[in-house]
């Protein structure tokens, strides 16, 4: 069988599935990286062996990070056990790769006024609710109209990291702004409607159980797209969120043109969130529930940013 013919059949299963369009992408990749790296033999011709010369190879020869490890290994499962229907054994010889331990980047209280001064428009709102309520880039831009709470100035995290609600605040700061950003999506919602379309994408058993929801305005995304594009899985012409790629140049520049030496991202502002929250003394169980962590150590890595932990310790040369 060619290795497209199984690249057909396995995209097929993940919809079946209804596995995200980014999980898809993800384990498309893996399963020709395999099947080339094996010189396009098919991988029910492949043993147990063969997935872990690949994996170990990936750590050795490629270095790469455990966690692009564990997602190869993942994809190699799924294809296994899901569209060949062959569990995998005992796979206990692979070289696993290094787990780094980097401390995070965190940007000082001016520094982030600095980069938020040098934003507009929504990229400066996401910016401000990435650092203002400490989410994570794709939580921010997949929140939807519903999940913002003006009246009690808060944020409903649908299916964060390990497919977990949360709660998180809304900053007052930009209270006002996001309710301008709130009544811009609503009027763009109806023009949709006018013309023909209006449909966003939901989750499966979502769209499965309500099926009218993908026209409702409360489905909509915060941070809209400028223009509707084709769903590819239900081909169905939709207006998906910003793309986070677009965030991530753009905060760069920010960063940048804020003459700051630190190489941060998106995701910096949520360690300057939690950093910060630890700073002004509050409790490092609230920080961990705000971020969504789901074992305190994670969340304790931001004592180390502070004067906590090592770095509290005084120089003998001082």
């Amino acid at each position: 069988m060619e290795p497209q013919k199984l690249l057909d059949q396995l995209r097929d299963r993940i919809r079946t599935k209804r596995l995200s369009i980014r999980t898809e992408e993800a384990y498309l990749y893996w399963a020709k990286r395999y099947v080339l790296h094996f010189e396009k033999r098919h991988p029910s011709e492949l043993s147990e062996e063969h997935v872990e010369s690949f994996l170990s190879y990936l750590a050795v020869d490629e270095e790469v990070s455990a966690s692009t490890q564990n997602q190869a290994f993942n994809a190699l499962l799924f294809l296994y056990q899901q569209l060949l229907q062959r569990p995998l054994g005992n796979l206990s010889a692979t070289i696993r790769a290094h787990r780094s331990k980097h401390v995070p980047v965190v940007f000082s209280k001016p520094e982030v006024q600095k980069i938020l001064g040098n934003l507009s428009g929504q990229y400066r709102l996401i910016a401000s609710l990435l650092y203002g309520s400490g989410l994570r880039l794709m939580e921010c831009l997949r929140l939807r109209l519903k999940d913002v709470d003006f009246a009690r100035d808060l944020i409903v995290v649908r299916e964060g990291k390990g497919k977990k609600d949360r709660i998180t605040m809304l900053p007052r700061a930009v209270k006002a702004a996001l309710q301008t950003q709130s009544h811009k999506v609503r009027l763009q919602h109806q023009l949709d409607l006018a013309d023909g379309f209006g449909e966003v994408f939901l989750p499966p058993a979502i769209a499965r159980k309500y099926p009218r929801a993908a026209k409702e305005v409360g489905w909509q995304y915060l941070f809209p797209s400028t223009r509707p594009s084709t769903d590819p899985t239900s081909k169905k012409t939709m207006r998906h969120h910003v793309d986070e790629s677009a965030v991530q140049r753009t905060l760069k520049e920010a960063i940048k043109k804020s003459g700051i030496a630190k190489i941060g991202g998106p995701h910096s502002l949520r360690h300057s969130f939690a950093t910060h929250l630890i700073e002004d003394g509050k409790d490092i169980r609230t920080v961990q529930e705000l971020l969504g962590h789901a074992d305190v150590r994670t969340t304790m890595i931001y004592t180390h940013v502070l004067n906590k932990g090592p770095i509290a310790v005084r120089s003998p040369l001082d």
